[in-house]
């Protein structure tokens, strides 16, 4: 039996006189596993990403629950949660979410935007409706998410199938770039082996270069053979491969060749001057140019020469428009390929390169790197992008990764790294009505960014088990919202509150893991949760606590009476209308509910209690002989008075979630029922739902009274019985004892 594993997947079974194509979830395989213990027993490769097979091939696993997508280069557009853009190996092109409102970044979430596997995608800087993406061929599409139409605005669209690449007029990257101009979002940019230049959305092209490759005649012929051609309009060389329009500087545009030349222009192409570092070995693929936002003479380039065996990185920097180059690339290893070198836009200096073994990071502009690999697979790292201060990361077999947050990289210094300790000052966080983190069973889902502030402080040493940690969230003048520390809560003993719908059951006030070195803690901006009944069964109601409206508040850091303090901003969602005074005005009405919720529960907590001391008190009289019957009588109709005013306040019948059905809620789940009606968005509270609180509070109001008048008066003669009944305040309770015969 023999396999070939091609486009399709083939198998011979009288060695190999005849084939027959086997049935794969995927095409373009790469690679196949047989097992030599049971030959029925099969895994490929392929670009769609492994599938397993028990019988031969007759069925397959699927492919839709791993991340093993390819892409190529990667952009963002400019809505809030921005977008990640890009084309996928041998699928389709992609636009997916950074984060969602939901609890974690599934399949509804992305969807292509025309073009191709190979794709270089650029999202319209002033509509991200509008999409541009390419394809092998010069394939070009304007793609309209609103109408869901794909216009073919290729730039010179003759089909090339089947002709070398010596045939055509123009030699179209498999990757070839495509660019808006940062100064004007009418014009685009795309390139062949010249550049062309569009100002009305692709319907006519403009040549604004000459050849900027070397125009090598050798490598342009036909793909393949000698014996089968492979000229698909894949395989072009001698082409542009990287445009970077300067942010800073109107008309300077950057270009870099796949076969080792580079060019400025300094007046939107009238004229172009060569650039190309006089060290950089021959046929360097020039994969990305990038201009320092800090200034526009500066630019770094990442160039690959793995086509021709050669596997160094080559990073260079120029700080003169490229009348000069230096190396770069020394901390990455000598078989670490680099495809991509990026600044940070807020710290000057700060780079982070890709590599085809993972991240690297330099703090000082490039002399030094170090292994920036965090929880990221070792994988080919093939583009990367900053957006808000995230690092967005495209790969070549693992997907997408983003890291949320690089303001900690911003305020790293020597003076930080040698301290005991380092509260590190948040970056500004938009307060949304949104979920976190994963969110679900989903195996193919993706991780939602944190839904809070993240908190970032270091450690020189771990804690020692006397140690005291806290971490103080507070409004701006210095109230306390909420305390976090490193010990834990001492437990009741009491069932956890069973919730169905609810919110608020989290455990608060402790952090669960503080380590050696950095750490990260989420407050979610809530201020604290309501009091709470143990064991109670709530039916949509919530005991959490409010979250803080837009503002400027604190954090303090205390680490064994040593403090530091940080202040950051909570900002509104910029897609919503709601005022400041909207904000409070829903604060204000959570707040009322809060503590009207946690009223309640303190009057049935302080019902349950006396309830507990006197059934206490009347059964040790019982069982230690201790007999006044006229106390006893008391003590009954002081419990059942209790009783009857617990009962309106909350459902003590109420044992698992679905009693609610059975037994009606009462007062308390009412209440707390209101903060999902109130909190259901970012908005002013409606007129009903204030009548709502009020209405309720009223009737709360009236067994208040009632409790009042059993506390002030029945507990009062009560305790006037038993204090001249003169029961001891310790009474022997004989002991059941066995009798030996």
């Amino acid at each position: 039996v023999l396999y070939v594993a091609n486009v399709q997947f083939w198998r011979s079974k009288d060695g190999g006189k005849t084939f027959k194509s086997i049935r794969t979830p995927h095409g373009d395989h790469h690679d196949l596993w047989i097992d030599p213990m049971d030959s029925k027993h099969l895994l490929i490769a392929d670009d769609g990403g492994g599938q397993v097979s028990f019988d031969a091939g007759a069925t397959w696993s699927t492919y839709h629950n791993q991340p093993t997508s390819q892409f190529y280069r990667v952009d963002v557009d400019n809505q809030f949660p921005y977008r990640v853009y890009a084309g996928q190996q041998d699928n389709s092109t992609v636009s997916i979410a950074s984060r969602t409102m939901g609890g974690g970044i599934t399949a509804r979430d992305y969807y292509p935007v025309g073009g191709g596997e190979s794709a270089h995608v650029a999202p319209h800087p002033e509509d991200p409706n509008i999409v541009y993406a390419g394809s092998y061929s010069g394939f070009l599409t304007r793609y309209d998410h609103t109408t869901g139409e794909r216009r073919n605005i290729t730039v010179y669209p003759d089909n090339p199938m089947g002709h070398g690449v010596k045939d055509m007029k123009y030699r179209f990257q498999w990757n070839f770039p495509i660019e808006f101009d940062p100064h004007d979002s009418k014009t685009l940019y795309v390139g062949s082996q010249h550049l062309h230049k569009s100002t009305d959305e692709g319907e006519s092209w403009e040549l604004i270069s000459p050849d900027l490759s070397t125009n090598t005649i050798s490598m342009q012929d036909e793909s393949g053979g000698p014996i089968t051609k492979d000229d698909t309009g894949v395989e072009y060389y001698c082409t542009i491969f990287v445009i970077t329009p300067s942010p800073q500087e109107e008309g300077v545009i950057w270009i870099g060749t796949d076969d080792g030349r580079v060019h400025i222009t300094k007046n939107g192409g009238k004229s172009w001057k060569e650039i190309t570092p006089k060290n950089m070995p021959k046929w360097g693929m020039v994969n990305s140019i990038d201009q320092s936002p800090h200034d526009p003479a500066t630019a770094y380039m990442a160039v690959t020469r793995y086509k021709s065996d050669d596997f160094k990185p080559y990073l260079y920097k120029t700080n003169n428009y490229g009348k000069s180059w230096k190396m770069i690339s020394k901390g990455i290893p000598n078989d670490a390929f680099t495809r991509v070198v990026r600044e940070d836009p807020v710290r000057k200096g700060l780079l982070y390169a890709g590599t085809e073994t993972g991240m690297y990071i330099s703090f000082d502009d490039g002399l030094n790197w170090q292994p920036f690999q965090l929880n990221l697979p070792i994988v080919p790292i093939t583009d990367l992008v900053i957006k808000n201060n995230d690092l967005v990361v495209a790969t070549q077999g693992r997907s997408f990764w983003i890291i949320d947050d690089l303001t900690p990289l911003h305020q790293l210094s020597d003076k930080i790294a040698k301290s005991n300790s380092h509260l590190y000052k948040p970056r500004d966080t938009h307060r949304l009505n949104a979920g976190g983190g994963w969110g679900g069973p989903d195996p193919t889902a993706g991780a939602n960014p944190p839904n809070g502030v993240m908190t970032f402080y270091y450690l020189k040493d771990e804690l020692d088990k006397d140690a005291q940690f806290k971490l103080e969230f507070m409004e701006a003048d210095g109230d306390v919202i909420k305390t976090f520390t490193n010990k834990k809560k001492s437990s009741s003993g009491e069932n956890p509150e069973m919730q169905l719908w609810a919110q608020g059951s989290k455990d608060e006030g402790t952090i669960k893991e503080i380590n050696k070195g950095m750490n990260r803690f989420v407050w979610d901006m809530r201020y604290a949760d309501a009091k709470k009944v143990p064991g109670a069964v709530m039916w949509g109601g919530s005991h959490i606590g409010p979250k803080a409206v837009p503002g400027e508040y604190k954090v303090k850091m205390t680490l064994n009476g040593k403090s530091q303090t940080q202040s950051f901003y909570i900002k509104k969602d910029p897609r919503i209308n709601t005022t400041q005074s909207d904000f409070q005005d829903q604060f204000d009405l959570l707040m009322d509910i809060r503590n009207r919720t946690s009223e309640i529960n303190d009057k049935v907590l302080t019902i349950r209690s006396l309830k507990k001391q006197i059934s206490t008190l009347t059964d040790l009289m019982k069982d230690s002989g201790f007999k006044n019957d006229d106390l006893t009588k008391a003590g009954k109709e002081l419990v059942k008075s209790l009783s009857t005013i617990e009962e309106r306040l909350i459902q003590v019948k109420s044992k698992s979630r679905q009693d609610p059905l059975n037994y009606p809620i009462r007062l308390d789940n009412k209440i707390a029922a209101l903060v999902r009606v109130v909190s259901s968005v970012d908005a002013k509270p409606t007129a009903q739902s204030y009548d709502v609180l009020n209405d309720l509070v009223d009737q709360a109001k009236v067994h208040y009274k009632k409790l009042d008048k059993v506390l002030t008066e029945d507990l009062f003669r009560f305790n006037n019985m038993v204090s001249d009944a003169a029961v001891p305040a310790v009474m022997i309770v004989p002991s059941e004892m066995s009798v030996e015969r």
